[in-house]
């Protein structure tokens, strides 16, 4: 396990989303993304979360809502990782793998694409 601040963290997940493609950034709709030290209780390992409603599900009725939550867990991240490099390459995996879930991808599709 490697130890990373909460600074540094918050500066690796910026540098992760502003590395996605401006293509598919400029797609993204009401979604907003977090950084929290822990995950859930009932999932402590889990590295990142989407809660919200993907763009494949949405219709003429959505409207209103409050925006999509993209979460990433820092020390679960921290407790898989060695070095600062690693930190690196699994927040990149986590911020690209909960865009995609937005974007109405499931899980067996992303691991198949190496987003798991």
């Amino acid at each position: 396990m490697i130890e990373v601040s909460e600074d540094r963290f918050a500066e690796l997940v910026e540098a992760a989303f502003a590395a996605v493609p401006t293509e598919l950034a400029a797609l993204l709709d009401n979604v907003v993304l977090f950084i929290e030290d822990d995950a859930p209780a009932d999932d402590p390992t889990l590295l990142g979360f989407y809660d919200g409603i993907p763009l494949t599900e949405r219709d003429t009725s959505y409207g209103g809502v409050m925006p999509d939550r993209i979460y990433v867990y820092r020390n679960p991240t921290l407790a898989i990782c060695d070095t600062e490099q690693d930190v690196v390459e699994e927040v990149g995996i986590t911020v690209v793998h909960e865009i995609a879930h937005h974007f109405g991808i499931e899980d067996d599709r992303l691991h198949e694409l190496g987003y798991a």
